[in-house]
This record gives structure tokens, C-alpha cells and sequence, in this order.
């Protein structure tokens, strides 16, 4: 059975997409079989794997509004052990849908679509990924029902940790009313540029408030890392040798090893 993983954070810029897709590559290179979900309306996640809305039929947003089965709405990459579901811009629609569906069915409910489709492939996988949009919308809710555990990624600069606490508040709130297994996976630093002293003065911040779920591994700010979605590949593909192909892998194997695989 899948463990399940958001990347949530509702500020924008923090290398939440970046890491959703090397995370999922890189697990597919653990030999662990992984479906990521792409859960953004901008559908970088998508494009960041290389595809374009000519080259699939059904996305995510048929998925949660019950259009198709999630099986059809399933791509599997050219990359080793992985596999996405789609976004397009047709998600931004969704918070519309699924009001008006309340308005038709009293027992409609909003924030479990996501967790109801996954149910059906969820014993196909190892891993799955889900990418979220920069807020705290229904689609995000829905990530967060459906999730074992958050990784929250924390950029190395300076307002790192705005916004943050409405975040924990929002994982609190899923964890009494809709999940109460929900559980930070970790806090993961990302764009670290060694060259500044803020960023190091982040990481001891963020080290401080969260201790022991910070992951060990460091996403540097790459150049390469920013190139790779624009060729429609992970940085593993793009560049084996990088820094980040490094990162990713180590942070691959902290996941792994924080579930007992």
C-alpha cells in the first residue's frame, strides 16, 4: 500500500514543485514504484515531466469531479518507476464544482473526493506524491485528507517561516476533523545559496523550531535545477552529476528511511 505524501505550503517560491518532481524521479530510482499527482492548476508539475495537454485526455481535475476513473487519468513516464496524473488549468474551476455539488447533494463532501480516488490504485504504488497549489484552497483540503504525512519545503531566505503557522494550523485542523492520521513528514530547506549568511541563519532557525523533522538534506540553489523543468526533466535526467541530483537522492533515502522501507 502507497505511502502518501503532500508538498504543501501555501506561500509561493519555495521549491515545492522542484522538489515534487526529483522527489517522485528520484524514489522511481530507489526502485520504488511512484505516482505523482499534480495538484497545481498551473501544471508545472506536468510540463516539469515534459508533457503538454495534447498529450493526455483526462487530468486530475475529471479525477476529484468524478468525470473519469483515476486509472484513466494515469501517465507513465519514460522515467524509471514513474508515473503522474496531470493538471490543467481546469482545476482552477474546482472550488465552483464541488459547490455546487454540495448545493445538490447534502452528502457530498468536498474535501474527500481526492482521498476516495486514490483508494482505488493506492495498492499499485510505493509511494505517492502529491504537488499542491500555493494556498490553503479545497484542492489543498483534499491533499490533505488524503495524505499518510506533509512535507512542508522552507526556502533558505529571509521570511522563510511566514505564513507557516497558518499552515500548522490548517494541518491541526484536517487532523482533528478529517484525518487524524495526518502527520508532518518533515521540514524540508530548500534554495540554500552558501554564499549568504542569511541562509545559514534560516537553517538554524528552522532547526530550532522544528528539530529532529527537519530532513538532514539541504536543496541547494542550482542553476541547472531551475533549467531542467523547461527540458521536461528531473534533475537526475538533466544533469546526473549536479549537486541537486545528490540532494534529491539523499533526500530520497531519508523518506525511505523515516517509513521503515
Amino acid at each position: 500500500m502507497a505511502k502518501i505524501i503532500s508538498l504543501v505550503n501555501q506561500k509561493g517560491g519555495v521549491g515545492k514543485t522542484t522538489t515534487s518532481i526529483n522527489l517522485a524521479a528520484a524514489l522511481g530510482k530507489e526502485n520504488k514504484k511512484t505516482l505523482l499527482i499534480d495538484l497545481d492548476p498551473q501544471g508545472n508539475a506536468s510540463s516539469g515531466l515534459g508533457l503538454n495537454n495534447n498529450d493526455f485526455e483526462n487530468d486530475i481535475y475529471d479525477v476529484i469531479t468524478g468525470v473519469c476513473p483515476i486509472k484513466s487519468a494515469i501517465i507513465k513516464t519514460k522515467f524509471k518507476n514513474l508515473s503522474i496524473i496531470p493538471a490543467t488549468i481546469n482545476l482552477a474551476g474546482v472550488d465552483v464544482e464541488f459547490v455546487k455539488k454540495m448545493l445538490e447533494d447534502n452528502t457530498f463532501h468536498q474535501n474527500e473526493q481526492l482521498r476516495n480516488a486514490v483508494a482505488e490504485i493506492k495498492d499499485n504504488y510505493d509511494y505517492i506524491i502529491i504537488d499542491c497549489q500555493p494556498s490553503l484552497g479545497i484542492s489543498t483540503m483534499n491533499a490533505l485528507v488524503a495524505s499518510d504525512s506533509v512535507i512542508i519545503p522552507v526556502q533558505c531566505e529571509y521570511f522563510a517561516l511566514e505564513g507557516i503557522t497558518q499552515l500548522l494550523n490548517s494541518i491541526i485542523l484536517v487532523q482533528s476533523n478529517m484525518n487524524p492520521d495526518l502527520r508532518i513528514e518533515g521540514v524540508l530547506l530548500t534554495m540554500l545559496d552558501g554564499r549568504t549568511n542569511i541562509g545559514l541563519e534560516i537553517i538554524e532557525e528552522v532547526r530550532k523550531c522544528f528539530k529532529s523533522k527537519v530532513f538532514n538534506t539541504i536543496i541547494p540553489r542550482l542553476v541547472r535545477l531551475v533549467e531542467a523543468p523547461s527540458h521536461g526533466k528531473p534533475i537526475s535526467d538533466y544533469d546526473p552529476t549536479s549537486r541537486a541530483t545528490l540532494a534529491y537522492e539523499n533526500l530520497a533515502k531519508e523518506v525511505i528511511s523515516r517509513n521503515g522501507d
